[in-house]
């Protein structure tokens, strides 16, 4: 009789073990994917940040660079892009075409010293080009907790309680590989 219930004891034990451990593998999934959320809303708010920054910078270049339209035309689609992105992934491009457009931008405002020197442009492009590496840090952390969380839905045991509680993987921020390309910048003279 002692037998049984040494034998009922430490099955009660291991079982309650098991729980316990599948708990915290449930709660661990469940923070992952809370830090790749939190970590894409701190994306969210630079990039409305340079978003409402944008209108600005533009202002400021309109009156000197009167000969490169397409490029100011470029930087308005893609701000009005990311205006219209709905899903995350639309936003990632959208957000990335930007970044190239900018970059488009700063280049052709080489061939402008006025507008270099100009006080106004140099404070929005300073706020702009910092805005600019706070983002590609705050990417690089949203990719790192997006690999952890992927990570962790392929590893055994933890892809028993993933598949169990349908959790997913999830998109690492990544380059469109178009945007990997040399600016081509043509000059106009006017």
């Amino acid at each position: 009789m002692i037998t049984g219930w040494v034998i009922l004891g430490t099955l009660g034990v291991v079982l309650i073990g098991l729980v316990v451990y599948l708990i915290l593998i449930y709660n661990g999934f469940i923070a992952l994917r809370n830090n790749i959320d939190r970590n894409w809303s701190n994306i969210d708010v630079l990039l409305k940040q340079r978003y409402d920054e944008l209108p600005k910078l533009i202002k400021v270049c309109e009156g000197y660079m009167q000969h490169e339209q397409k490029t100011l035309e470029a930087v308005v689609k893609a701000r009005s892009l990311v205006n219209q992105a709905r899903t995350d992934e639309q936003n990632m491009q959208a957000q990335n075409l930007l970044t190239d457009t900018l970059k488009s931008l700063f280049m052709v405002v080489e061939r402008y010293p006025n507008l270099k020197a100009d006080r106004s442009f140099q404070q929005l492009g300073y706020r702009i080009t910092e805005i600019e590496d706070q983002i590609a840090d705050r990417r690089e952390l949203f990719n790192e907790s997006v690999n952890l969380y992927n990570i962790r839905l392929e590893q055994f045991p933890d892809i028993i309680v993933a598949r169990g509680f349908h959790f997913t993987k999830r998109k690492l921020w990544q380059i469109d590989p178009d945007h990997r390309q040399d600016v081509k910048v043509a000059w106009q003279n006017g």
